[in-house]
């Protein structure tokens, strides 16, 4: 059964509808493409089923790089997996958290029992749960409606991590934050440990990653207060992130692409306003045929396999890097004079 369609008259409703899904006996993984906002929803939903099946298992899909998630899964003890399609042999039920199947390729062929998340809805596949929440700024906002609703007090370090969770999602309830958001977090921050949450915030960068912000310097490229950089490979694709939120703080600046070569994949960070401009829309509309594209209004992500563009990675560069976009923003100018 596919839940689109399924209205609910409260919260309480729905996550008793969500609970009759499982039984004692079952073995659940929950995945996710690990990031704070998708570690904490995972690690309110481990709380939420305990006691309630078999076995629970968080795991993660991605390589957890950033130094911030590693010392948000350290300090906050989240219990991690590291995902195998041998997993799946093991579980008879996997949750999807803060993500949807066609986001990522490993997700695709997964068949899963409820996909929670906040991203826009996409389309071509179906679940037994489904609950996607555009308007919200965070996934864990959702979840901690649902320990809300179930009257679950959450401990210091989940409380933390849903904090978190909805700080980064929204970062610092700048862009993105609805009502929910900031009620979610006034009823965590009174549980919450501000010197954990300090500990994970304060972590940003390893020493041996400075090299990737000097290339971004020296390769540097505005047009029309628009900011180009290709940076080449890199060792993880979060150091992108850290580029793309750096210039995104330059004064007078309309939009910031910043792209990266990781495993033979060319990979896109957009940043805008996401006021009168919307980064996940240009990121689908230049690459969902070539490759994984979307995003949230004022950021987005793209990642392509450099044979889809039939460019050679070595020989690709900033000017080419800029020429993706060219055609885009050139009609989107002649609609402005006409």
């Amino acid at each position: 059964m596919n839940n689109k369609k399924l209205k609910f008259r409260s919260n309480k409703e729905r996550v008793n509808y969500f609970l009759k899904l499982f039984k004692k006996e079952d073995k659940v993984l929950i995945l996710v493409w690990a990031d704070p906002d998708a570690l904490a929803g995972a690690l309110a939903l481990k709380r939420i089923l305990q006691n309630k099946v078999e076995k629970i298992t968080i795991s993660n899909v991605n390589e957890i790089k950033r130094l911030n998630n590693q010392i948000m899964i350290e300090v906050l003890k989240i219990p991690m997996v590291k995902f195998s399609s041998q997993l799946l042999d093991l579980y008879n039920k996997v949750i999807l958290i803060d993500s949807q199947p066609p986001h990522r390729d490993e997700f695709k062929n997964i068949k899963f029992a409820a996909v929670i998340d906040h991203h826009p809805l996409t389309d071509g596949w179906e679940s037994d749960y489904i609950d996607i929440r555009p308007n919200y700024g965070a996934t864990s906002t959702i979840l901690f409606e649902y320990l809300k609703a179930l009257k679950i007090k959450p401990s210091v370090y989940l409380a933390t991590a849903l904090i978190y969770g909805i700080k980064v999602d929204t970062n610092n309830f700048e862009k993105s934050a609805q009502l929910q958001d900031v009620i979610a977090f006034q009823k965590l921050y009174k549980k919450m440990n501000k010197h954990l949450l300090s500990k994970i915030e304060s972590a940003h960068l390893k020493r041996s990653e400075l090299k990737y912000f000097k290339v971004a310097l020296d390769n540097l490229k505005i047009q029309k207060g628009r900011i180009f950089s290709y940076i080449g490979k890199v060792s993880n694709t979060d150091i992108l992130v850290l580029i793309a939120d750096f210039f995104n703080k330059i004064a007078d600046t309309s939009w910031i692409f910043i792209g990266g070569e990781y495993k033979k994949n060319l990979i896109i960070i957009i940043r805008c306003d996401g006021y009168k401009k919307d980064a996940g829309k240009l990121a689908k509309r230049l690459f969902k045929d070539v490759g994984l594209a979307g995003g949230h209004r004022e950021k987005a992500r793209a990642e392509i396999q450099f044979s889809n563009l039939n460019i050679e990675s070595e020989k690709f560069d900033t000017f080419q890097f800029v020429k993706l976009f060219e055609k885009y923003f050139k009609s989107k100018e002649k609609k402005k004079e006409s």
